[in-house]
Formats: structure tokens, C-alpha cells, sequence
């Protein structure tokens, strides 16, 4: 570990300790999630999920940013993610348990806010973490690696957000093998599936938070995928 390493580790325990170890600042974060659930989800996923992408340039190139990599568009189309993603656990922890009480299981739609936990519970929770990560996930995922590749095609400029997206072009550009092969085959069943099963079994108000500092991880694993990636090509 290099001194800016723990330079940056510093910067991410500042940037948290207020909301842990301030009673005002926590009740104030509770409170708006309440008031505003959708700017808040924008806030968390264009605040924390960039973290992960910075440790993925980390791990790709030895640096926590560089020319043309683009931090602040990044973090506004991880925002926007952010409201996706915040309707999508909406939809599929309403959708999937009123699924489970067709098939048979009446008591379903009312488990993930129940008190306590039980295995009926951690069923519903698996099974919408399943239904989400199916459904939702890869085309999250894709969609996230095209925003990228457009805004390092743009410099890093904040002006790729108002530039045409040439969505054909890039996605002929990716390297399906790896995106299939790790990015969905591997992490969805082996990471994000027992991820988001933990994610349902939190109370509601919880659940965004965690999926945001999961999207540092998802930072991690996309890089990941890349280095996969660069040596596919180069084999």
C-alpha cells in the first residue's frame, strides 16, 4: 500500500464519519430519505458509486484518476442509475412477492416488512434479488459500460452528457466474451444474487444505501472485467 493509498482511505473515512458518529447529521440523512427518496438515491449513487470507479482505475492503471476519465460525468450517470435502480427495487420487491403468493405462497407480499427473520423471509428476499438481477441487472450493467466508453471517447468533458450517445457503435465495440463469460455469468449468481438477497432483508429505508456502496464493488468487478478484457485481446 502507497502513501496515497492511504491518502484516499483517509478521504473515504472523512467523508463518512459525520454521518455515523453525528446524531444531528444521521437524523438529518434519515429524515430526507423519507422527505426525498428520489434526489437521495440520485445523492448516494453519484456520491459513493464513483468511489468504486476510482478503485477500479486504480487497479487498471496504478492511479486514482487521470486525464480523460471524467469523475463528475461519471458521477451524474450514476445518479441517474441511481433513480433506476431505486424503481427497480420498487417494482421487484412489490412485483416478486405478489409472484410468490400466485404460486402459492399468500403470506409473500407482506415478508420483506415484517419484523424479525425467518427462512419464509430470506425466500422472498433470494427470490427478488433473483427476479432483479435477471431482469434488471445485465441491461444495467451494459448500459453503465456504454455511458463510460461514450464519456472517456469525450475526454472526460461534462459536454459527453449533452453529446448524441452512439449507442450501435459502442455496443459493437464491447467485448461480449468477457461481459458474458465474468461480468454476467460470474458476478450476477456468485455476487450480486447473495448480494441483493441481503440488501431485501434490510428495513426499506436501508436498502438504496447498501445498494450504492454495493456499486463501489460493481466499480471493482467492471474493472476487473476490463483487465479480462485487455488480455482476451491481446491473447
Amino acid at each position: 500500500m502507497k502513501i496515497k493509498d492511504l491518502y484516499f482511505l483517509l478521504g473515504v473515512l472523512v467523508l463518512f464519519s459525520p454521518f455515523i458518529f453525528i446524531e444531528r447529521v444521521t437524523a438529518f440523512y434519515m429524515q430526507a430519505n423519507i422527505q426525498f427518496p428520489m434526489l437521495m438515491a440520485f445523492l448516494k449513487f453519484a456520491i459513493l458509486a464513483p468511489i468504486g470507479e476510482v478503485i477500479g482505475l486504480r487497479i487498471k492503471t496504478g492511479h486514482y484518476n487521470r486525464q480523460g476519465f471524467g469523475l463528475l460525468p461519471r458521477a451524474v450517470v450514476w445518479g441517474l442509475i441511481g433513480l433506476t435502480i431505486q424503481a427497480a427495487f420498487l417494482i421487484f420487491s412489490t412485483g416478486a412477492p405478489v409472484f410468490l403468493a400466485f404460486l402459492g405462497m399468500p403470506d409473500a407480499p407482506g415478508m420483506l416488512i415484517s419484523d424479525g427473520f425467518s427462512p419464509e423471509k430470506l425466500l422472498v428476499a433470494f427470490s427478488v434479488s433473483v427476479f432483479m438481477n435477471l431482469f434488471y441487472a445485465p441491461v444495467m450493467m451494459t448500459f453503465h459500460k456504454i455511458t463510460d466508453t461514450h464519456i472517456e471517447r469525450n475526454g472526460g468533458s461534462l459536454k459527453a452528457l449533452l453529446r448524441k450517445l452512439p449507442m450501435g457503435e459502442i455496443m459493437q465495440g464491447i467485448n461480449w466474451r468477457v461481459q458474458w463469460d465474468f461480468v454476467f455469468k460470474k458476478t450476477i449468481p456468485f455476487f450480486w444474487i447473495p448480494a441483493h438477497t441481503i440488501t431485501f432483508l434490510l428495513p426499506p429505508e436501508h436498502r438504496v444505501l447498501f445498494a450504492a456502496l454495493l456499486g463501489i464493488m460493481l466499480g471493482v468487478l467492471l474493472a476487473v472485467a476490463a483487465v479480462l478484457g485487455r488480455k482476451a485481446v491481446a491473447g
